[in-house]
């Protein structure tokens, strides 16, 4: 028995802990006894309930609740239980009443609303328009802000009513069609027409009623609007009028922008909210754009009726004001309001008058309205106002440049001097020409005039020279060396920068061949300058252009003992050493012994000296396989392209030999004859080299190959006495496109040779080892066309007729 009652003394203090645990588990002290595995669900519950309603989280409450002696092991149980736990049922074992739903985080709701917006191009000019265009300004409500204490409930409308304590209850009701909201276990409570807050009072005084708890403070009520109701409006003369479907938290704003703002002769100065079939406010949209007051911005509700009759003043502004536009006008309105709405002038704006195109009842009539009446005059329905721009002009401009300190435009005053405008700009420079300076002058007439004044003499104070200046005059004040002519002197030859120079007083010949960068080392002691000759007088027995100077000078010292002056347009000529070349070297490759580059010795070295050099032919070469490959110049291209083939401007002939020579050929090849060179020396094929030259030996070779448009390209064992078609037929002969006619060989020199007719027979070239046969591709020719026939023989039967009348 004694077992028992401990037993039962035990549970029952884990029990009374646990309650403890979850009536307040930041409030407890001593958590070391509890016991996670025992608490019930509706335990949980109100843990995560007091968490919420403290806004900590569960991560947060960890510290205290281990620093109170709560084992980790139990907080991790905790933890899981916290996360498990979802939706309780209504009712606990205790009576405890529960929601249908638990809400872990409350987010106010609200049908979503579509409206789509249509571009208002022909009103663009109306102020205020840009407001309902906009689909970024929608004046939609926030319904993350909290709720309004003024709102009025209605159908529709839910409510997110929650009890955390001792007791608790979490559900979200709605307001029914009748205006009531039932809660379990308490009854229907009407709270249409009531604002939220006393709507709260009323449901916390009818909970307190079943439940002892709310009444004694152990549990408290919160009431929020968590789903918002959707009121319709009825929008009159916008854009886009009809009945619309919003939020009831929308404002006048929001559904004038989903209306489209007022049509095209719509008023957005006297827009009416009719509500209980009466005005309730009128709304002046300017009050927004202007100010950016909103106290017109009014709430909404449903059944109200929102009428934008037709505007009853409307003027249009135009020219220099910072936001031209058509702007409407109330009774007792001013010009200076009407500037107000448009921002004022812009800072080009003639502000002294303001033109104005009135309307009578026959015709149009201008008036000026002076700055002095902006605050009396008021405009009339029609009214056009244009501001014009400042002219472009100064009224007191006056401006100085040339040989001064501060060449600028500086402001004129009346009495103003030239001494006066020369001290503004600091004073003339070293260089200024004192003699003489120009004004000029802008006559009244607007022509112009030129003002000549002596400065030395205004500057020494003397009055007559020191004129009195007008507005917009320019002072110009020369300087000498504007007078000074610009000198050059040229230096050409063996120098290593040859150019053109500025000369300078005292200028010599050492002076210069340093600036020149210094001789180079083909320079020779010959130096020739000319002069040019200078004569005021023409004297024809003497036909010289030039004064020729020759000097000798050390070549290889810039700095000469003999130090010639130069004068003005001198021409300098470094000559070059008479001899003065480079070595230059040509190349032999192939069957030779000793292949490689060469240096040409001799002007006149020629292919046999140049072999002999390499070691002769080797055992392998082929005799008539020597040849030079020779690069082609630049020189050589320029050449052909400066010769006149007289093709015409559309042949492309000339065009494509350039190209093949400047793309394709890199070389041109001579044949050399090796067999009469070793015959004769002299002979004619034993040519003279030129620097950059190569000579190529070819091997022997056994093969002779068969290329071009045949029916298999091949090489062919070279056979004794066998012809030109032995070969031809050894490789399948000619395809289709083949010209047999016009096929030609290359020997290994380098020598072509193309098959000859004579009276129906053809001869073709002989063909030697190593030796290489080309078919060429016969050209396309285009065939005669019906119509093209048809008129050949309509020439044809012409001609014949011709013919036989004359025969006749």
């Amino acid at each position: 028995m004694r077992k028992i009652i401990i037993t039962l003394l035990l549970l029952f203090g884990l029990f009374q802990s646990s309650n403890a645990l979850a009536q307040d588990l930041l409030k407890s002290t001593d958590l070391s006894t509890l016991k996670v595995d025992y608490l019930s669900d509706s335990e949980i519950a109100k843990i995560k309930t007091q968490l919420q309603t403290n806004n900590v989280t569960i991560e947060q409450a960890e510290p205290m609740a281990l620093a109170k002696g709560m084992p980790a092991a139990e907080f991790a149980k905790l933890k899981i239980r916290l996360s498990e736990n979802k939706n309780a049922s209504p009712l606990d074992k205790k009576g405890d009443l529960k929601g249908d739903n638990e809400s872990e985080e409350f987010t106010r709701k609200q049908e979503k609303i579509v409206n789509t917006k249509v571009k208002d191009t022909l009103n663009a000019l109306i102020f205020g328009s840009e407001l309902f265009d906009n689909p970024t300004l929608n004046f939609e409500p926030n319904l993350k802000l909290a709720t309004p204490v003024n709102y009025v409930l209605g159908p529709g409308d839910e409510l997110q009513v929650s009890v955390y304590g001792v007791q608790e209850f979490n559900a979200s009701i709605p307001v029914s069609t009748e205006g009531k909201v039932t809660i379990q276990y308490v009854g229907q409570i009407p709270v249409s027409g009531m604002t939220i807050e006393a709507a709260t009072q009323k449901i916390k005084g009818a909970i307190s009623r079943v439940y002892s708890t709310v009444g004694s403070g152990q549990s408290q009520v919160a009431v929020s609007l968590s789903r918002i109701r959707t009121i319709r409006v009825t929008i009159i003369g916008s854009k886009q009028p009809g009945n619309y479907s919003i939020s009831s938290l929308a404002t006048v704003y929001n559904a004038l922008f989903l209306g489209g703002g007022p049509g095209k002769n719509g008023s957005y100065r006297n827009i009416e909210l009719l509500r209980d079939n009466r005005v309730y406010r009128n709304i002046d949209i300017y009050h927004f754009l202007v100010n950016g007051d909103q106290s017109d911005n009014v709430g909404l509700k449903d059944n109200d009726v929102i009428r934008i009759p037709a505007y009853n003043q409307r003027v249009t502004l135009e020219g220099q004001v910072k936001r031209p536009g058509i702007f409407e006008m109330k009774k007792g309105e001013t010009f200076s309001d009407l500037l107000a709405f448009a921002s004022g002038f812009n800072e080009f704006a003639y502000t002294a008058s303001v033109n104005v195109l009135q309307k009578t009842n026959k015709e149009f009539k201008v008036k000026d309205i002076k700055a002095a009446e902006f605050n009396s005059y008021k405009p009339l329905s029609g009214d056009v106002f244009r501001v014009s721009k400042i002219l472009n002009r100064f009224e007191n401009r006056i401006k100085i440049d040339g040989a001064v300190f501060r060449p600028n435009t500086y402001s004129f005053y009346e009495g103003m001097r030239i001494s006066d405008l020369i001290a503004k700009a600091d004073g003339l420079k070293e260089d200024a020409y004192s003699n003489r300076a120009r004004i000029i002058r802008l006559k009244p007439d607007l022509t112009t005039e030129i003002v000549n004044v002596n400065l030395a003499k205004a500057l020494e104070g003397d009055l007559e020279a020191d004129i009195a200046l007008h507005k917009e005059d320019i002072v110009t004040v020369y300087s000498i060396l504007d007078f000074v002519e610009e000198y050059k002197i040229t230096i050409d030859g063996e120098i290593k920068k040859p150019g053109v120079y500025e000369y300078h007083e005292n200028l010599t010949l050492n002076d210069l061949l340093v600036q020149a960068g210094g001789l180079t080392g083909s320079a020779s002691k010959r130096v020739e300058i000319a002069r040019m000759i200078k004569s005021e007088e023409i004297d024809d027995a003497n036909s010289s252009k030039a004064q020729l100077f020759n000097i000798e000078i050390t070549a290889n010292n810039n700095e000469q003992l003999k130090n010639f002056e130069l004068q003005p347009f001198d021409v300098v000529n470094i000559r070059k050493m008479a001899v003065y070349d480079k070595p230059e070297m040509v190349a032999i490759i192939g069957a030779v012994h000793y292949a490689g580059k060469y240096v040409l010795a001799n002007k006149k070295d020629r292919v046999y000296d140049i072999i002999q050099r390499a070691g002769g032919l080797t055992s392998v070469a082929n005799i008539d396989g020597v040849k030079i490959k020779r690069p082609i110049q630049a020189k050589q291209i320029e050449a052909l392209e400066n010769v006149n083939l007289n093709l015409g401007k559309k042949d492309s002939i000339q065009n494509k030999i350039t190209k093949k020579l400047k793309e394709d050929l890199k070389f041109a090849t001579i044949p050399v004859d090796w067999k009469g060179i070793i015959k004769n020396p002299e002979s004619d094929t034993n040519v003279t080299l030129f620097p950059g030259d190569e000579i190529e030996v070819a091997t022997y070779n056994e093969g002779v190959k068969v290329a071009g448009n045949v029916l298999l390209t091949s090489e062919i064992p070279y056979t004794k006495r066998k012809g030109f078609n032995y070969y031809l037929n050894a490789v399948g002969g000619v395809d289709a496109k083949g010209w047999k006619k016009k096929a030609y060989i290359i020997y290994p020199n380098g020598k072509a040779d193309v098959a000859n007719s004579f009276l129906f027979i053809r001869t073709y070239p002989k063909v030697t080892p190593g030796s290489q046969i080309i078919v060429p591709e016969k050209p396309e020719t285009k065939k005669l066309s019906t119509g093209e026939f048809v008129s050949i023989a309509g020439v044809l039967a012409s001609l014949a007729g011709i013919v036989i009348a004359l025969m006749r």
